[in-house]
């Protein structure tokens, strides 16, 4: 299928490892200019030189924390009229929100809510002016079916979706189209760290512990960043700007529902 986007330029936040970088690599096989962000300059301009070789695309990439006024100033910089923004940041730590202060719920609220929406509020007006605009945000599966441990994004993230939830729907008559996609369990740094701490606490494997993970999901296994990239660049194509203001659930299935 041609997603129609040869041409286009995107922003892709948090894109040096992980679902970001997938969502990059998705991007670019389909003819997108990239501008990368992440906060480790070494890691970032790696994955930009593998992407280049795999693609052929342009892709620049700017560290910088993209959390920060001056890390999202600098990728506006480098392209000041995405046509494509994909939004992504790490999540907050996991623990008892018995725990968390004031200042480790503002930081929470600032990656998984504010950056996002303010990326948004830089570039919606372009996006609205020439006709074209994909947005999407990785939230999280949390945000439908909450996880104990990691209150604080389901909060923050839960805060976004509301928001877009009432943007989305503002913008659509102008080709500005916006989604979230919730990722469920990707075999990712992150996901990985969860179950090496997992390990540690049980005194299990890591393996054994992803193994039993991927038992427990309908679909038999935990997710392909590969796949995940290619859902996040099928929202982005130009032929979907009906799909609107949606939430759409990569988990396998995990989610026990007649409608998700």
């Amino acid at each position: 299928m041609d997603l129609g986007l040869k041409g286009k330029k995107a922003i892709v936040c948090a894109a040096s490892k992980g679902l970001g970088r997938a969502c990059a690599i998705a991007l670019a096989r389909e003819g997108v200019d990239l501008v990368i962000t992440a906060r480790t300059a070494s890691e970032l301009e790696a994955t930009a030189a593998e992407i280049r070789a795999m693609t052929g695309a342009n892709v620049i990439a700017v560290a910088g924390d993209i959390t920060t006024e001056e890390g999202r100033a600098a990728a506006l910089a480098a392209c000041p009229e995405p046509d494509i923004l994909i939004n992504n940041a790490g999540g907050p730590p996991r623990g008892d929100f018995r725990d968390w202060d004031r200042d480790m719920w503002i930081k929470a609220v600032d990656a998984n809510m504010l950056t996002p929406i303010f990326l948004i509020k830089s570039v919606v007006d372009g996006m609205i002016a020439r006709k074209f605009g994909r947005i999407v945000n990785i939230t999280s599966g949390s945000v439908k079916s909450p996880i104990p441990e990691l209150g604080m994004s389901n909060g923050a993230r839960a805060g976004l979706t509301g928001f877009v939830a009432g943007l989305a729907r503002q913008v659509a008559k102008h080709n500005v189209v916006i989604n979230n996609i919730l990722p469920g369990p990707f075999l990712t740094d992150r996901l990985r760290g969860g179950f090496q701490e997992a390990a540690r606490a049980s005194n299990r494997p890591v393996d054994e512990l992803v193994q039993e993970r991927a038992k427990g999901s309908p679909a038999g296994r935990v997710g392909d960043p590969a796949e995940f990239g290619d859902a996040c660049a099928f929202l982005c194509s130009a032929n979907i700007s009906f799909i609107v203001g949606q939430n759409l659930l990569l988990d396998g299935g995990a989610f026990n529902s007649s409608m998700s």
